[in-house]
């Protein structure tokens, strides 16, 4: 199967599964399975396939030209009037100096002819044959890079989808809280124990989360398109995510930041030396244009002249005219076009060095900045982690507090805005380092 080799690290299993889990239900995904199925149905996947496609039978075009090229012809022509030719009115005993008009030929001429010709020597073709087979490997090159941007896209809103779905899991605990709070607090200002604005602080903070309880359905439900869009999943099918948050890890490895990375990890990089390549076939080719081109030909014809429409008449011959031969051209002067046309490639070639050290400092930036990212990340996950378990105490404190009547609700509405506050900071740490993650894993080649 062509496709499945472009699959950077999912494995066979993988790329086949989401074939099996689809049920009454819809599909249910992991990461990988999400990417497997993107990678077989999103566009520019398809099109990257298409692009490298191309390229081969550009390659399979460029092989013909090599190859014996054959045609035939067929000719059928009927005068309307015979073409006139001007002789020596001597000749036929006229006065010299003078010319005579008449018509020689027949009413119809018919030629069929077959014709071949092979090459037997082009710098121009060597160097073009080789020049198309880098440039399939450049679209397989692109094809892969697609499915590295894919691939990234595709994890980037899977895992937002996940964290939307966690926070609308605290936002029903939250509201749950508040509702509890709001009801005990109904009784005591029906039994006269607290004052209606505490019921009124109370009902405004539960109608507060109930409105971004809604925000937040409406995050998740977007989210959940875009992440059926970068799929090439169509956007009303069933799509349920079988991964947890608790999984995402955020591992780095110091020593291994500091080794001399390979930058053929890259596909980035490889592009570029590609680049390069086919530079270096054009630099070749222009040098090679000094040197002849010889090919062989051969013909065979035949002609029926008549008079009447009788071309494939029996007892009329045919009138048969074959020839070989070889042709060898040898460029002496062309204006100086070559000359100019190998400085151009002599610069290509230039630039395309500089572009392969440009992606190497580009590289090793985004590798630096993005581990030193991904480490405050990580460190500000675990603040904020810690920051919601001090924030529920707080809430469970002030809201026991209230409930004894030692503290006032203004105290505990303060106490639950605090709480909603460090998870909003804390799946923001979240969002932001899972992001990193993979910003990270694509900068160090390792995103599959």
């Amino acid at each position: 199967m062509r496709k499945a080799k472009y699959i950077i690290g999912l494995g066979i299993i993988a790329f086949n599964s989401y074939g099996q889990i689809k049920d009454s239900a819809g599909f249910s995904f992991s990461v990988k399975q999400a990417i497997a199925f993107a990678l077989e149905n999103q566009n520019d996947i398809k099109n990257a396939y298409i692009e490298e496609e191309i390229a081969k039978k550009k390659v399979n075009a460029m092989i013909g030209l090599g190859l014996p090229q054959i045609n035939s012809s067929f000719d059928l022509k009927e005068f309307l009037e015979l073409p006139t030719s001007l002789i020596p009115a001597q000749f036929f005993g006229g006065k010299p100096g003078t010319f005579a008009a008449v018509q020689f030929g027949t009413t119809y001429q018919t030629t069929a002819s077959l014709d071949a010709s092979q090459l037997i020597f082009s710098g121009d073709y060597f160097l073009g044959l080789k020049a198309s087979k880098v440039y399939v490997e450049l679209s397989t090159k692109a094809a892969q890079g697609a499915q590295i941007e894919v691939a990234a896209k595709v994890s980037k809103a899977y895992y937002t989808v996940l964290i939307n779905e966690e926070r609308m899991k605290l936002m029903e605990a939250n509201i749950s809280r508040i509702k509890n709070a709001l009801d005990d607090t109904k009784i005591l200002n029906t039994n006269g124990f607290v004052e209606k604005i505490d019921l009124d602080r109370l009902t405004v903070t539960f109608n507060n989360l109930l409105l971004e309880q809604e925000k937040v359905q409406r995050l998740l439900k977007l989210g959940t398109y875009l992440l059926k869009y970068q799929m090439g999943m169509e956007i009303n099918t069933p799509l349920t995510l079988t991964d947890k948050l608790a999984d995402a890890k955020f591992d780095f490895n110091l020593s291994s930041a500091l080794e001399k990375f390979d930058y053929t990890k890259r596909v980035e990089y490889n592009l570029f030396e590609t680049q390069l390549k086919l530079a270096t076939l054009d630099l070749k080719r222009n040098y090679f244009s000094y040197l002849p081109t010889a090919f062989a030909y051969g013909s065979l014809s035949g002609s029926a002249l008549r008079n009447t429409f009788s071309t494939f008449s029996t007892g009329y011959g045919w009138f048969p005219m074959s020839l070989v031969g070889a042709k060898i051209t040898m460029p002496i002067f062309n204006g100086f076009q070559r000359s100019a046309k190998t400085q151009q490639a002599k610069l290509s070639m230039q630039k395309a060095e500089n572009n392969i050290e440009f992606i190497k400092k580009t590289i090793d930036l985004e590798q630096a900045s993005s581990f030193a990212i991904l480490q405050n990340a990580a460190v500000s996950v675990e603040n904020q982690k810690k920051n919601i378990i001090l924030a529920e105490d707080v809430f469970r404190f002030s809201k026991l507090k209230y409930e004894q009547g030692l503290g006032s609700n203004i105290e505990m509405i303060a106490a639950e805005t605090a709480l909603k506050e460090s998870q909003t900071n804390y799946f923001n740490a979240l969002f932001e380092a899972i992001i990193t993650k993979i910003d990270f894993d694509k900068a160090n080649g390792n995103l599959k």
